[in-house]
C-alpha cells in the first residue's frame, strides 16, 4: 500500500506484483482501506498462490524511532507461553459450527491486523513528521540567530568606522 513502497517494489520485484494499493483513494485510513487488502491477502491464500503471508509495516516506538516490523498473517502464529484453560470437565457446544465461527472471524482477523499496520504506520509518519518539522523550525531559528549576529556585527563595524571618520575630520580642523 502506497507510492513509495510501490516504487520500490516494482525495482526490487515488478513481475511479481500482484496488485498495489493507493492510500489517496482513502481520505481516511479505516475498514475501507483495510477490507480490499485483506480480501486480496484471503483469495491469493485460498487460491494456492501463497504458502505465507507476511506483512511488513513500520511500528511506531516513539517520535523519533520507527522500527520496521514483520508480522505473520497467514498460517496464523499463536502464542505457545498461553496457559491451557482448565475447563473443569465441562464440554461446550458452538453454536454455529466451529467451521462457520471460523469462516467469519479468520478473515475479519486479518482485516483487523491490516488495519492495525496501516494505523501503526500512519503514527509512525506523523511522527516522523513532526520530528522533521521540529528539526526544521529549530534550524531556522539558529539560522536566524546567526544572520542576526552577523548583521549586527557588520552594522556595529560601520557605525565604528563612521565615528573613526567624524573623530578624525575634526581633529584635522
Amino acid at each position: 500500500m502506497g507510492r513509495k513502497v510501490r516504487d520500490g517494489l516494482t525495482r526490487l520485484y515488478g513481475d511479481k506484483l500482484i496488485r498495489t494499493f493507493e492510500m489517496s483513494e482513502h481520505k481516511t485510513i479505516g475498514m475501507a482501506a483495510a477490507e480490499p487488502v485483506a480480501a486480496l491477502i484471503a483469495e491469493e491464500f485460498e487460491a494456492g498462490h501463497a504458502d505465507v503471508v507476511t506483512l511488513f509495516y513500520s511500528r511506531f516506538q516513539s517520535v523519533i524511532s520507527q522500527v520496521p516490523t514483520p508480522k505473520q498473517l497467514i498460517p496464523a502464529v499463536v502464542d505457545g507461553d498461553a496457559a491451557p484453560i482448565d475447563l473443569n470437565g465441562a464440554v461446550y457446544e458452538y453454536e454455529p459450527s466451529e467451521e462457520e465461527i471460523l469462516d467469519v472471524v479468520l478473515p475479519r482477523n486479518i482485516t483487523t491486523q491490516v488495519l492495525a499496520a496501516l494505523y501503526e504506520n500512519q503514527a509512525s509518519f506523523f511522527g516522523a513528521q513532526m520530528g522533521a518539522m521540529d528539526n526544521a523550525t529549530r534550524n531556522a531559528g539558529d539560522l536566524i540567530n546567526s544572520l542576526t549576529l552577523q548583521y549586527n556585527r557588520k552594522r556595529q563595524a560601520q557605525i565604528t568606522t563612521e565615528l573613526i571618520e567624524i573623530i578624525a575630520g575634526a581633529e584635522a580642523l
